[in-house]
């Protein structure tokens, strides 16, 4: 299970990653558009709705970054962190459904168990 687990610690930085470079993609298209209307007022609504949309984004990623950090480097609460966000991840469909399941599987699976309590009593 030890493969698995660095797996899924990659996939969930892969994931967050992904999701950074959606926020900052979502955040230079709609204020980018703001811009080239012209008008104030509508750069104003834009900026606003496109720096919310892009700070949801980096809001629920960054986790998904820290907790497959903690994975790589087997911290107990890392596993706790990624089975929430697995979780999480299961309405993301396809890809994050897909994501959920097989890190909601490795993360609870008795072998793995043992490999975080081993971890922590060292």
């Amino acid at each position: 299970m030890d493969k698995h687990v660095t797996l899924v610690a990659s996939f969930q930085i892969g994931f967050g990653v992904l999701g950074i470079l959606a926020a900052v993609t979502v955040w230079a298209v709609v204020v980018g558009g703001g811009l080239m209307s012209g008008d104030e007022e509508v750069l104003a609504i834009t900026a606003f709705i496109g720096s919310a949309i892009a700070f949801f984004l980096m809001v629920t990623s960054i986790p998904g970054i820290i907790g497959g950090l903690g994975l790589l480097k087997r911290r107990p609460w890392a596993r706790i962190l990624v089975l929430i966000i697995s979780v999480l991840d299961l309405v993301n469909i396809p890809i994050g459904t897909a994501l959920g399941i097989y890190s909601i599987w490795v993360l609870l699976n008795e072998e793995t168990r043992r490999l975080f309590v081993s971890t922590s009593n060292a």
